[in-house]
């Protein structure tokens, strides 16, 4: 007997999704990244967004100096189905500057999403993306809470490490303690 158990989903590679970006089926005017083989929307950024973005955009310029590549939303391949594109990312150096290849979770110092009204999706299945693929450190800047939540030590789809940063707090990256984050001034 021939059950029909109904349209089956096709996830897509990253490899697929990659080519799809190269040969103009996807352009930047398409606002979307690819998650666990689904093209998902992302959402519209305002100016509270853009201002957090480009204020911690300028504090990891200067402060990293040669000690990572400051990359704001740029693409990273995570296996076999997602390619997201995280807010910033602070990366470990190469000659290149990753123009022979998308940087992997291996190459990332720390990961940034800036969250205004993507919130739940930032602190659920990105989460535990991220940790899954094995990004050291997540750090998402809650516009509407005025704070910063960071995790660190990815095991398994959760990170072992969580914390919620106050406006009062200064927080810097394990990797790169120079950079010195107060949180507050990113809701200024």
């Amino acid at each position: 007997m021939n059950v029909d158990s109904g349209p089956q989903r096709t996830r897509i590679s990253a490899d697929r999704y990659l080519k799809m970006v190269a040969t103009g089926v996807l352009t930047k005017y398409d606002r979307v990244e690819l998650i666990e083989g689904d093209i998902v929307d992302t959402p519209g950024i305002g100016p509270k967004h853009s201002a957090a973005t480009a204020r911690l955009n300028k504090l990891f310029i200067l402060s990293a100096g040669d000690a990572a590549i400051v990359l704001p939303g740029g693409s990273i391949r995570l296996g076999k189905y997602s390619v997201p594109q995280p807010d910033l990312l602070l990366l470990k150096p190469r000659d290149d500057f990753y123009s022979r290849q998308l940087p992997t979770a291996a190459d990332v110092l720390l990961l940034v999403e800036i969250s205004d009204s993507s919130l739940a999706f930032d602190l659920g299945g990105k989460r535990a993306l991220y940790a899954r693929q094995g990004v050291v450190e997540y750090w998402v800047v809650n516009i509407p809470g005025k704070c910063v939540h960071v995790y660190r030590d990815p095991w398994g789809d959760r990170y072992t490490q969580a914390m919620e940063c106050t406006l009062t707090e200064i927080i810097s990256p394990r990797a790169l303690p120079v950079i010195q984050v107060a949180v507050g001034t990113l809701f200024a």
